[in-house]
């Protein structure tokens, strides 16, 4: 395959391309993953400027929905592919990630996600228990829903969701400037270090219903789907202020909550 001149006009729209072109962004973000030996599962490896540096120290999965960039990383990546030490799985992720598990051996996730499917690669991935991490460039709004800590104004249920399995931490924000089309929006570096896996999605619905209207009580939200009176005597049960805001209310609450209004 010829070499790509025109980035810009390469670029799917219908798959929210945008090709990160900062070598020293992309140093950082091989820094940034856990430093052993498992396997890196890439979502969205794109023209392959990440792929390249990956392969150097790694065993690498990548997933690419895009048949051209599919064909364009077969011929540069001939080498890798021929050695094992990279295998390229074209097709749309969502539909291989079966039973929630992507990958059948523990893996890291690295990749940069195209905004219209990235909070539901991670929550994925929070699920999948051979995923030990996740390191994912994505829009900074969704990446402080993911790490912010209770009392902060991102907190929210992906917040939750991220600290029932594990930490995540926002290392470092990627101008528009730095991408080939420029996005219209700031992104960000999420990390998720992950010490176990859950999915529960009726503990997913009931954060739903908590975080329904975020500057609202929290017990006002909750009554919308529980009873009024027993969220009440709850919270007095639990010394929690009955006009606290769901932002307000650490994890481990949400849990005790959960618990007591829908396991009773």
């Amino acid at each position: 395959m010829n070499k790509i001149k025109n980035l810009s006009e390469f670029a799917n729209k219908r798959y929210g391309q945008n090709f990160l072109k900062n070598d020293a962004i992309i140093k950082r973000i091989i820094q940034s993953i856990p430093n052993d030996n498992l396997r890196v599962a890439e979502i969205g490896p794109g023209l392959g400027d990440l792929t390249k540096e990956l392969v150097v120290a790694r065993n690498v999965t990548a997933f690419e929905v895009d048949k051209r960039l599919c064909e364009h990383l077969q011929n540069i990546f001939s080498e890798s592919l021929h050695k094992e030490s990279l295998k390229i799985e074209c097709g749309d992720v969502l539909k291989k990630w079966e039973d929630n598990l992507l990958l059948d051996e523990k893996y890291h996730l690295v990749a940069n996600l195209p905004y219209y499917i990235a909070t539901n690669i991670i929550l994925k991935a929070l699920k999948d228990e051979h995923c030990q991490s996740v390191l994912v460039m994505v829009q900074k709004e969704v990446a402080q829903k993911f790490s912010a800590q209770a009392g902060e104004k991102a907190f929210s249920g992906l917040s939750v969701l991220t600290q029932t399995v594990g930490y995540g931490e926002l290392l470092f924000d990627v101008g528009a400037e730095n991408f080939v089309p420029p996005p219209k929006v700031t992104s960000s570096i999420l990390l998720i270090r992950k010490s176990r896996s859950e999915d529960n999605q009726e503990f997913e619905e009931f954060l739903k219903v908590a975080f329904k209207q975020p500057r609202k009580k929290l017990s006002k939200n909750l009554a919308t789907h529980y009873d009024k009176d027993k969220i009440e005597t709850l919270l007095q049960e639990l010394e929690v202020s009955p006009t606290i805001r769901p932002h307000e209310v650490e994890t481990s609450m949400y849990h005790h909550l959960y618990n007591e209004l829908i396991n009773k």
